[in-house]
């Protein structure tokens, strides 16, 4: 994806991880809109660094990138857009943002994909802006899997009947698809629900009522189609 990329590039970007390297130095795996790139930004543990501000964690910024010969990129400028910080405050919201960005560091580096950076910008923004977690969760665990290029049966049963409103459901996690069951955990709007969450942004999900009594179930098929990302 970044074969054809220009010598200097200016981008949005979130900071997925930072490593210290050298005397004063940060190697910094960064999420764009082009897809993952590594850059060196050169000094910016140095107190007086005008870099250090802008690649905070849990941040949007605007960096500056020069592409030379080597692997890395170098960082020559960075501005925070935005700062998440309400996500610091809560351990639950840190934890799951921190898995966020580190399962996306990990998957980009074997499928890259563009919609990467619009899953961690939609799901950093909710988190900070007070959206349940389990939701978020669950919208980032099947929208990862659906980049991914994994599949849920929404449409058919395990007969290849036509999912019905008036019948109740469980799922099979092995087959990704539900099966009827008079006793099932899953009725009309569990599915709908499911559907929502496949399709939609994050912002429009958020805007559905009453979802919450139906997230434990949907976030057990979420972790289930993820299971090949760990």
């Amino acid at each position: 994806m970044l074969e054809n990329m220009p010598k200097d590039l200016k981008t949005r970007a979130y900071v997925m991880r930072r490593t210290n390297f050298g005397e004063a130095d940060r190697i910094l795996n960064l999420i764009t809109p082009v897809g993952k790139i590594s850059a060196l930004a050169k000094g910016v543990r140095k107190p007086k660094s005008k870099l250090a501000g802008g690649i905070e964690m849990f941040s949007l910024v605007e960096v500056n990138l020069h592409f030379g010969r080597g692997e890395l990129a170098t960082l020559t400028g960075a501005k925070m857009l935005a700062f998440y910080g309400e996500i610091l405050k809560d351990l639950s919201r840190m934890e799951l943002a921190s898995e966020i960005l580190k399962k996306i560091s990990v998957i980009s580096d074997s499928v890259d994909s563009v919609e990467h950076f619009e899953i961690v910008n939609e799901c950093l923004f909710a988190l900070n802006d007070g959206a349940d977690i389990e939701l978020v969760e669950a919208w980032f665990l099947i929208r990862l899997a659906k980049a991914m290029g994994e599949q849920i049966n929404l449409l058919t049963d395990a007969d290849g009947d036509d999912l019905s409103l008036d019948v109740r459901y469980n799922f099979d996690m092995i087959e990704m698809s539900f099966y009827k069951n008079p006793e099932g955990v899953y009725d009309a709007n569990a599915i709908k629900l499911l559907r929502l969450l496949w399709v939609a942004d994050l912002k429009t999900v958020r805007r559905v009522k009453d979802v919450k009594k139906y997230l434990p179930e949907i976030l057990k098929i979420a972790k289930a189609v993820n299971k090949v990302v760990k």
